[in-house]
């Protein structure tokens, strides 16, 4: 079985007094015995955050057994057109009430500019999109994403 890992199971790990600290661990551990733990380029750039060398990173990966795998043409592919699809649901989001129900715009009180809602980042769709296409599941405590946009993804949060 090859499980590919997101970055918030890892940090749990790394950060000491994380409060998923010892159910990531062991759902690691779990993962490991059934097979191959690989990482996409993302995971990996957001762990180099963590490290103050690159060879102290490369370490750890040696030491924890998890596999850089590189990002196929697919799942690049993949990747880009449910972000564009998660864009273009949320493109024209407009904000209501939740006492009333009215929808409104909001605008900037400086400016009175229309306000618009953020959008999540790339890099959440290329970790799906490379777990979907490089591996059996993945572990993730991010859930929406992957629920919402990647159903044919199988997401393991907890043992």
């Amino acid at each position: 079985m090859i499980t590919a890992v997101d970055t918030n199971i890892i940090l749990d790990v790394l950060i000491p007094g994380e409060p998923f600290g010892d159910s990531s661990k062991a759902l690691l551990n779990v993962h490991w015995a059934k097979g191959k733990l690989i990482l996409c380029e993302v995971v990996v750039a957001e762990l180099a955050a963590r490290f103050s060398s690159e060879s102290e990173l490369t370490s750890f990966l040696a030491d924890t057994r998890m596999s850089l795998v590189h990002s196929s043409d697919k799942s690049l592919f993949l990747a880009g057109s449910r972000w564009a699809e998660y864009a273009r649901k949320n493109a024209k989001s407009r904000f209501s009430c939740g006492q009333c129900g009215h929808a409104f715009e909001p605008t900037c009180p400086e400016c009175q500019s229309p306000l618009t809602r953020r959008l999540h980042v790339l890099a959440d769709f290329l970790i799906g999109a490379h777990a979907l296409v490089q591996a059996d599941c993945i572990l993730s405590r991010d859930l929406g994403v992957y629920k919402t946009y990647f159903r044919d993804l199988k997401v393991v949060d907890s043992l």
